[in-house]
């Protein structure tokens, strides 16, 4: 197998965890998971790194649920930065296994995803309706934080929260969240 082959089979292999006919129906939108998988997954505070290293993680996860060795998965796969992409779906995984697990309503993996993608502002970009240019605006903005203070406009909005979420790490505000929702 080749480079190339193994990122595309990643790449499908991420976009049936999040993409199936629950969360997405018959719309496509490889375009706009594309882009947050070419987009490097950066961040200001600095316990954000537990999620990049969640991100690049799935990586392995994927190596092994697909019986790819270890050194394939590092040459191959684990040759670049986390991207958002990754980020994002191994934050709705952590979101599913770790805190959310319920084995009477099944796998809700995508659905934390769609949640973060909704208040992103990209839920509307499918295949047909892709801006790429406006895309890449709303990941700079949640990266670089200007988003406004409960979190609209970043993974997670919290409309009766005390703190400022900008300055808050995801990790809490993903909890924040569930509290507030759940």
């Amino acid at each position: 197998m080749t480079k190339d082959e193994l990122n595309n089979a990643y790449f499908e292999w991420m976009y049936q965890l999040v993409c199936n006919e629950q969360y997405s129906k018959r719309l496509s939108y490889r375009k706009l998971l594309y882009l947050l998988h070419d987009t490097e997954f950066t961040y200001t505070i600095p316990m954000d790194g537990n999620r990049a290293e969640d991100g690049t993680d799935l990586r392995y996860r994927f190596g092994y649920e697909n019986a790819y060795e270890g050194p394939v998965i590092a040459a191959y796969l684990d040759d670049r930065p986390c991207s958002v992409l990754e980020m994002m779906i191994a934050l709705a995984i952590r979101c599913e296994e770790h805190i959310m697990d319920d084995p009477d309503i099944g796998n809700r993996t995508g659905q934390w995803f769609w949640n973060m993608i909704v208040n992103l502002g990209l839920g509307s970009m499918n295949d047909t309706k892709f801006n790429k240019i406006h895309a890449k605006e709303i990941i700079q903005k949640f990266m670089d934080r200007e988003y406004r203070r409960n979190g609209e406009g970043g993974l997670f909005t919290v409309k009766h929260c005390r703190t400022d979420l900008r300055s808050v790490e995801i990790w809490y505000q993903m909890c924040w969240y569930l509290d507030e929702n759940l």
